[in-house]
């Protein structure tokens, strides 16, 4: 007979939305919480949703739900018996699982022996290989030689993929075109997986073009039984990270399913595997597939696996982790129409996905779907953390209604205060080929130009909007008025920038709520048929429309058929010179952020675009460059200072200003 392991009280090693979602279910079941949190999350949502809180650090995540022993403290101290590590963070470290059971914890999750059998990506394929699991052709060997390298990547022929065999998230990749550049791009991977994951070692594989990202969701038990719950599809990827997930496959069918079901079960089988886990493949367009990797946790997108199965993932783990049997067969797994996930990043799509924190002014998720989050209006977005907010999860009768429900639900999410990639999601989700199911892991990059387009007519109708707005805040309840007097209908001119673009609008005060705002060479007829703090409800040239706002500090915040702008009044502003801010020589910070390399030094002579300083924020470095050739005359942060998003962090004297002075 196998042992049980029961427990009482849960602590989960993690934060955000992932901790709530685990603490939503234990306390469903009867288990007692407990959360950890660093400085930066003292008065997080999952540090008050669970019975107990225990601080655990500084708000870099290496000081804090990165620091085992202060995690396994946290346990002690508040009398967890057990530890769920979630699914970031420490869910698939080895020492983390092992550490958990020196300390008498249960770790709800695999063995520590799973996790490192499996968590280094060469050792996986060789065992999937002894287990008969269809493998991309590569190599990965132990001798890491450049040399040896080279020759490996032109005997599987290329274009080839680099990829660190620690870790994930795209970090330590790169795919390689033709013998010429990998050398470099070798080079490059190795200093990238050193520096993420304290390891250099790679693996190479045969790059299969435009490939379907699939994978297995697999729970196995401790008394010899595993099953899969079917597919998801991850193909919507950018730079190798997940964008969108579903399941089912678009392309996938009974019988690929059964045979890719059958191969991930086979393969936790082989090494003995106990609770969830999920088993990455890639499928050609010819049908055939290769494993990836095994994650050895839950998934981000499990959701999408629960609302077609009618399963709570969280609490298989918990049965599994105390000793239980799975409580389902192979057999009794049964789906039920389709579901869509979209991962909310606090990301500027318009500007590289350039990650993005600060205040979120106004946060209202819609209650047409599932959402998976821990914010509230005035929360902190921090630039410690994965960008990645929330998860909106959709599920309809089929795949066309699933994806309908979703989109209109990202129209009407509110997010007002830290840009989101909002409006990218909802249009990856009415590209006609993602619409057909026909997109791969090219899909983003092939569609770019056409994803992030912008809507002219929304930004013309938003802009005109915006003006009525200042001016409703610049008089006395003038919304209220009529226009009763010759110079209360002469024009009034409000200058602002709308992310940044320079607008200028001359607004005609008509009476009775109607305006004439001029942009351009274009007049608006805009009413106010109801306005509040955070809603309008507007006719503009004959269509009555809803926008929602809200007000951080001297700005207006605008959100509009599903598009957010940031509204700045420079109509009193001292006038700038043309193209005097473009060239002004300051470099400022893109984003609150913490230097990590600064790569010069005061009297330096650099040109245009030469690196001068790198920021870290949200586990990614963001590169800031000279915008002028010249001499660099003061760097006002320092390596490991936190610097706020457009603080001045450096000065160059223009070339031609240097040698005049």
């Amino acid at each position: 007979m196998t042992n049980k392991t029961p427990f009482h009280k849960i602590l989960i090693a993690n934060r955000g939305e992932i901790a709530l979602r685990v603490i939503r279910t234990a306390r469903a079941m009867g288990y007692r919480t407990v959360a950890v949190y660093s400085d930066a999350d003292r008065d997080a949502r999952h540090v008050s949703a669970a019975d107990q809180a225990v601080h655990i650090g500084a708000a870099l995540p290496a000081h804090s739900y990165l620091n085992i022993p202060n995690i396994i403290a946290a346990a002690k101290l508040s009398g967890a018996d057990a530890v769920h590590p979630g699914y970031g963070f420490l869910a698939e470290n080895e020492d983390f699982a092992q550490a958990c059971a020196d300390a008498g914890l249960v770790f709800i999750g695999p063995s520590a022996q799973a996790i490192l059998a499996m968590g280094n990506k060469a050792g996986a394929k060789r065992l999937m290989q002894a287990a008969g699991v269809p493998c991309v052709p590569g190599y990965q060997g132990e001798d890491q030689s450049e040399a040896m390298l080279v020759a490996e990547a032109a005997k599987i022929g290329f274009p080839v993929m680099i990829k660190a065999t620690a870790g994930g998230g795209g970090r330590g990749m790169r795919l390689v075109h033709d013998a010429a550049g990998f050398p470099d791009a070798l080079r490059s991977a190795k200093s990238e997986a050193q520096s993420a994951f304290g390891s250099p070692e790679v693996i190479l594989e045969r790059a299969i073009v435009e490939p379907r990202h699939i994978e297995i969701q697999v729970f196995a038990d401790r008394h010899g039984n595993a099953i899969h719950l079917g597919e998801r599809d991850c193909s919507v990827q950018r730079r190798h990270q997940k964008v969108i997930e579903e399941a089912p496959s678009p392309v996938v069918g009974p019988e690929l399913r059964a045979r890719m079901g059958a191969t991930a079960v086979a393969a936790v089988r082989a090494i003995r595997y106990e609770g969830a886990g999920t088993l990455e493949f890639l499928l050609d367009a010819q049908g055939s597939y290769y494993f990836m990797e095994m994650n050895t946790r839950l998934q981000v997108e499990h959701p999408v696996t629960e609302a077609i199965t009618g399963l709570d993932l969280v609490e298989l783990q918990l049965r599994v982790a105390a000793g239980e049997p799975l409580p389902i067969t192979q057999e009794q797994v049964r789906t039920q129409g389709h579901a869509i996930e979209v991962r909310l990043c606090a990301e500027d799509a318009d500007h590289g996905f350039m990650p993005q924190s600060g205040v979120m002014a106004l946060w209202e998720m819609p209650a047409s779907v599932r959402v998976e989050h821990a914010l509230a209006s005035g929360a902190e977005i921090s630039p410690y953390y994965d960008s990645m907010i929330a998860k909106l999860v959709s599920h309809g009768a089929d795949r066309d209604e699933a994806r309908r429900k979703l989109a209109s639900a990202l129209d009407d999410a509110v997010a007002l205060g830290v840009t989101t990639n909002q409006t990218f999601l909802a249009n990856c989700l009415r590209h006609p080929v993602f619409a057909a199911g026909g997109a791969t892991t090219a899909f983003i990059a092939q569609h770019a130009d056409a994803l992030l387009k912008p809507d002219p007519e929304a930004d013309a109708r938003a802009h005109a909007l915006a003006a009525v707005l200042l001016y409703a805040t610049a008089s006395e309840n003038p919304l209220r008025r009529h226009a009763g007097s010759i110079a209360h209908r002469l024009p009034i001119t409000f200058r602002f920038e709308a992310d940044t673009k320079a607008c200028v609008a001359h607004l005609a005060n008509q009476g009775d709520r109607r305006y004439a705002v001029t942009i351009g060479e274009r007049t608006f007829a805009l009413r106010i048929v109801d306005l509040d703090t955070h809603a309008v409800r507007f006719e503009c040239d004959g269509l009555v429309e809803r926008a929602v706002l809200a007000r951080d500090r001297r700005e207006l915040l605008l959100q509009y058929r599903g598009t957010a702008w940031r509204i700045q009044d420079q109509t009193h502003a001292a006038t700038v010179r043309a193209g005097e801010a473009a060239g002004d020589g300051r470099i400022r910070a893109s984003m609150n952020g913490r230097v990590v390399a600064v790569h010069v030094a005061v009297g330096d002579t650099v040109k245009a675009g030469q690196p001068v300083l790198t920021l870290e924020a949200m586990k990614m470095e963001h590169v800031h460059s000279a915008p002028v050739s010249g001499r660099v005359t003061s760097l006002s942060a320092t390596m490991g200072e936190q610097v706020t998003a457009f603080r001045v962090v450096a000065e160059i004297e223009k070339a031609a200003d240097a040698a005049q002075s």
